[in-house]
């Protein structure tokens, strides 16, 4: 028995999307400017990166590619306002709501179901999550919170939106949503003092990085896994944040954070090698019976 490859590859290519998208937290960090302008900015470098990176673009503008757009605007810029309104660990956690509301619309919009292991896995990560981030919850900044919960909304739209692309070229959405979300940030662009060089260096590693080669691989992946794969494999990201933060700056997690991460990791881990295992094949095809030249078998063949 093998594994089916491209599902394989996909699993490993939102895996290492996770990753570059943990690099932001630091990348923020050293971009001296306003949160909605850095946004702004490397949304532009994203959509530009892409652009050059990806060939035979169409852009139709259909009802789901333009929902894509909209909700992967949303979703970054949400992020950064409820980052900005409320704490780092309340936006975080918030936006990672996104898998429970994938489960529930996946099925009507998608047909892809939810089964007993991805709401076991749901309850492990947010469980997990809620640990890592026990130090830093607050909810005493309501505006911040609904915010967040915004956030996660809007990402599981865009994943939505982006698996109904499957058969198409969804990274079109994804171009449209970096240039929404440069439109958004422009005004906090102008009058304010210009980045260090430092600066424009982070703001460009965040658009070709953080931003664009990652969402280069995650459009590719989703076309071979389910949305609900796609939001819940990610969700590695936030508990690699800190570690970069403490490997430059040196800030410890708390032993409650250690936990809440080896859950997450764990439930996430367990998870892609489910996915992986059910959706094996066998290596040498399989002779048929004699039933199977029956008319039940032919119709058996048929739909499978």
């Amino acid at each position: 028995m093998s594994p089916r490859p491209e599902h394989t590859r996909a699993i490993g290519q939102l895996l290492v999307a996770a990753l570059l998208w943990s690099l932001g937290g630091l990348l923020i960090k050293a971009a001296d400017w306003p949160p909605l302008a850095i946004a702004g900015g490397r949304g532009l470098v994203a959509a530009v990166f892409l652009v050059l990176t990806n060939r035979g673009l169409r852009f139709t503008f259909s009802p789901v590619q333009l929902t894509a757009a909209l909700a992967y605007a949303g979703c970054t810029v949400l992020f950064v306002t409820a980052t900005k309104l409320t704490t780092a660990a309340n936006a975080i956690l918030l936006q990672y709501t996104a898998p429970v509301w994938v489960a529930l619309l996946g099925a009507w919009f998608l047909g892809e179901r939810a089964s007993r292991t991805d709401w076991l896995t749901i309850v492990a990560v947010l469980g997990g999550m809620g640990l890592f981030f026990a130090d830093g919850l607050e909810f005493t900044s309501m505006l911040g919170n609904v915010t967040g919960v915004l956030s996660g909304v809007c990402f599981a739209a865009m994943t939505i939106a982006l698996r109904r692309q499957k058969d198409g070229s969804p990274v079109e959405s994804i171009i449209l949503g970096n240039v929404i979300a440069c439109v958004i940030g422009l005004p906090f662009m102008v009058g304010v003092p210009a980045p260090s060089p430092a600066g424009i260096a982070a703001i460009v590693a965040l658009g070709v990085v953080q931003l664009g080669f990652s969402y280069w691989l995650y459009a590719r992946a989703i076309r071979q896994v389910t949305a609900l794969e796609a939001v819940i494999i990610p969700v590695i990201e936030p508990i690699l944040n800190p570690v970069w933060v403490f490997l430059a700056n040196g800030e410890k997690p708390s032993r409650w954070a250690l936990l809440g991460g080896v859950i997450v990791l764990s439930a996430v881990t367990l998870r892609a090698f489910a996915s992986v295992r059910k959706l094996r094949t066998p290596m040498w095809p399989v002779r048929p019976g004699p039933e199977a030249d029956s008319p039940a078998g032919r119709d058996q063949n048929v739909q499978d």
